[in-house]
């Protein structure tokens, strides 16, 4: 039998309009582009002649291929930031003096405002390396510490991953030395569960929450306790918070949310209470300090199972914004800036500030460095399978990327989010979830496009709940700790499984990622590292 062809398609009708002419795609002109380093303004590479609308992904694929034509190794991918500085114009004080290429030369450059560049001109186009270190993946088990006698429940690296402690359901928080990895205090003095353990950011003190209501302060090198508990909560502490070092680095403040729905502001110095933070009507699950941008002087997050994130002053406890955006409990948020926040002076170079004045101003640099670009972004994650991405603080002066709607809403996950972190270059966030997969998301951008918070993948391999994650410090990988007793390091160039970390015989509540070590623990009562 002969094949019927199908019938020739209907011409679309205009009822008696001509049709349309299809309009033709606008030429791009050719600009000559010269590379510099940004260190030192020495060129990278000769003068290259480039279509205009490159995207910018495409000029990093360029500059990696001349920088590295000596190396052939696929995975020194190096990401870069590209920017032009503008001529100083002698009118405007205070005007922008670079402009970021965040799209493409024709976007950015040809359709920025000042018009200070012209297709003659040969454009100097600035580059700095986003990520110049490199974290060798974790691919066994170095270490099984035990010692607990009950559930891990919490463990964190201090900020320069000199130290470990993790606390249980046995009321002890414990430290160990990461060079022997050994342990080397156990810290007594919590009559319940260790739900928390937070570091300060120069790694002096370290601060525990417990199911009986206290905090408690450590001294990490004696193993003792820095004085009483710090009594107040009626119910068990969720999360502990410490003050930023580019605000405060020499006797930094501590906050504390707890079930009972409050938040405690504690002055560490003498454990005295500050001020308590109520408004919330049911139990905090998080709380945050960050920084509030450029200029900020810090600023405390709290989310709710009230289904409300509310921000706050850190000077005296006055509220900023109501978000309620949610509809269900919210368990976890994220900032971009928690890296920076977290590890404060200390980056990968290894030096050690001499002295408080010396730590802040490098911890405000670091800070500064991030939020120039882009503002202080908050995501929060629900038990509505959904997370939504805020812009609270303007990043700068002229810009109005203060608001109290979210940017975007995130969907995607088919069950409750248990927890979100961004990466350290703030560039992206994964979310991890009770049906078991991870997903990526894209942070980068401005937030007039947009276009920020878009999907980018999803990382599936785990066949139970994914309790915690925790990010390399080059951004490159991801680790998950999950319900079905496996670690799993993710590689972020192919979106696939790097490096499955089998030895947990239970399910697995917590893991932490500091230089090339991975820390978890979990219900079969031992850390592997």
């Amino acid at each position: 039998m002969a094949t019927l062809l199908p019938p020739p398609k209907r011409a679309k009708l205009y009822h008696g309009v001509p049709e349309p002419i299809p309009e033709q795609p606008k030429p791009s002109p050719n600009v000559v582009v010269q590379f510099v380093n940004e260190h030192d303004g020495t060129p990278m590479a000769p003068a290259v002649s480039l279509p205009a609308n490159v995207a910018r992904d495409g000029l990093e694929g360029l500059v990696n291929q001349l920088v590295t034509k000596a190396c052939t190794d696929e995975d020194d991918h190096v990401p870069f930031s590209f920017h032009v500085a503008i001529p100083e114009d002698a009118t405007k004080p205070n005007a922008p003096t670079r402009i970021v290429i965040s799209k493409s030369i024709e976007a950015d450059i040809f359709g920025h405002p000042s018009n200070a560049f012209t297709e003659e001109d040969v454009l100097i186009i600035h580059c700095s390396p986003q990520s110049v270190f490199k974290v060798r993946p974790a691919t066994r088990c170095s270490s099984t510490l035990s010692g607990h006698s009950s559930p891990i429940l919490c463990a964190s690296f201090s900020p320069t991953g000199t130290y470990l402690a993790t606390g249980s359901g046995d009321t002890h928080v414990r430290l160990w030395d990461l060079n022997t990895e050994t342990p080397s205090h156990t810290l007594i003095g919590h009559t319940g569960w260790v739900l928390c353990v937070e570091w300060d950011p120069l790694e002096r003190k370290l601060a525990s929450g417990g199911h009986d209501g206290q905090v408690r302060l450590w001294d990490p090198k004696t193993g003792k306790a820095i004085g009483d508990a710090m009594k107040g909560h009626t119910k068990w502490v969720t999360a502990l918070a410490w003050e930023p070092a580019h605000i405060n680095a020499s006797t930094p403040r501590l906050a504390s949310s707890s079930k009972d729905g409050t938040v405690r502001v504690w002055l560490t110095a003498t454990r005295r209470l500050e001020y308590a933070l109520g408004g919330h009507t049911a139990s905090v699950n998080v709380v945050k300090w960050g920084g509030g941008g450029l200029g900020g002087h810090g600023i405390l997050y709290t989310a709710s199972s009230d289904r409300t994130v509310r921000i706050w002053d850190a000077n005296g406890g006055k509220l900023l914004h109501v978000l309620k955006d949610h509809a269900h409990w919210v368990t976890t948020l994220a900032l971009n800036t928690d890296f920076v926040l977290r590890t404060g002076p200390f980056d990968h170079t290894a030096k050690r500030p001499k002295s408080d004045e010396e730590a802040q101003a490098l911890a405000l640099q670091r800070y500064n460095n991030l939020v120039s670009h882009t503002p202080e972004l908050l995501i929060s994650g629900s038990d509505d399978h959904t997370l939504f991405l805020w812009s609270l603080f303007a990043s700068s002066k002229s810009d109005s990327g203060g608001r109290n709607k979210p940017l975007t809403r995130l969907t995607g996950h088919q069950r409750q989010v248990s927890h979100v972190a961004f990466s350290p270059d703030g560039r992206r966030a994964a979310s991890a979830g009770w049906d078991s997969a991870v997903r990526l998301w894209d942070c980068s951008g401005s937030v007039a496009d947009g276009n920020m918070g878009k999907f980018i993948a999803t990382l599936r391999g785990h066949v139970g709940a994914v309790y915690r994650l925790a990010w390399s410090a080059d951004s490159r990988m991801v680790v998950s700790a999950s319900k079905d007793a496996t670690v799993k390091i993710w590689d972020l160039k192919t979106y696939k499984l790097k490096s499955d970390l089998p030895g947990h015989t239970d399910e697995v509540y917590c893991v932490d990622f500091v230089a090339d070590k991975v820390v978890s623990g979990g219900r079969d009562r031992v850390v592997k590292v």
